[in-house]
């Protein structure tokens, strides 16, 4: 993931707006009890989401993928009064550890976590939704990618995490390596979808940003 190098990080980090107390405290406790904690989405991209939530102000919120909770906790930023920040995961595992932080932000209790695996989830969601941000298995991304845009209306903006995969998208895909695989063929099919606007960023792992246009 470390595209840039640490120094250059930690400016970037300096001249953006700070963590949250909450938000620090969840990291640390991630760090230290969870295994796995670099799944964090950490300081600067939960600015971005925090940021993008709050210039759109979604009143419906897909997250496929919850972990800890943190990049939950930042697009729950911009939530409207009314609106609901839906989260799936396959496992309930780490719910101890994120239920404890959306009870503390002043939009938790607009905060469903799901627990079940995305596409059996998707079976009982219904409508559309405003931001959609998916962070979850990588060998589901193609699934998660069509079921969201069938689920997307005109100014949907949808948010692909890791499609850089550490470098590995650059390289030939090895024939066991099938993550990689579907990370490659996704970033082709969204690059030639003309019912979206969209654009590879580098940062952290890759993020894919997409607004439907249809």
């Amino acid at each position: 993931m470390d595209f840039i190098s640490s120094t250059l990080l930690d400016y970037c980090e300096k001249h953006s707006d700070d963590e949250s107390d909450l938000l620090k405290a969840l990291s640390a406790e991630t760090w230290q009890k969870v295994i796995n904690p670099r799944m964090l989405s950490g300081h600067l991209q939960g600015r971005f989401l925090s940021l993008l939530s709050q210039l759109i102000q979604p009143k419906r919120i897909l997250e496929i993928g919850t972990f800890t909770g943190y990049s939950a906790l930042c697009l729950a930023d911009g939530l409207q009064e009314d609106g609901e920040l839906i989260t799936i995961d396959e496992n309930d595992e780490l719910s101890w550890l994120h239920d404890k932080y959306f009870l503390q932000h002043k939009n938790g209790s607009q905060i469903k976590p799901i627990y079940n695996a995305a596409l059996s989830a998707f079976e009982d969601l219904e409508g559309t939704f405003d931001l959609v941000f998916i962070d979850a298995d990588k060998r589901n991304y193609l699934h998660y990618w069509n079921w969201t845009m069938e689920h997307a209306h005109a100014g949907t903006v949808i948010l692909i995490d890791n499609v850089l995969w550490s470098g590995k998208v650059l390289e030939p895909a090895v024939e066991k390596d099938f993550d990689t695989q579907v990370l490659q063929e996704l970033n082709d099919l969204v690059a030639k979808d003309s019912r979206c606007e969209k654009v590879l960023l580098p940062l952290r792992d890759g993020l894919m940003m997409v607004r439907v246009k249809k």
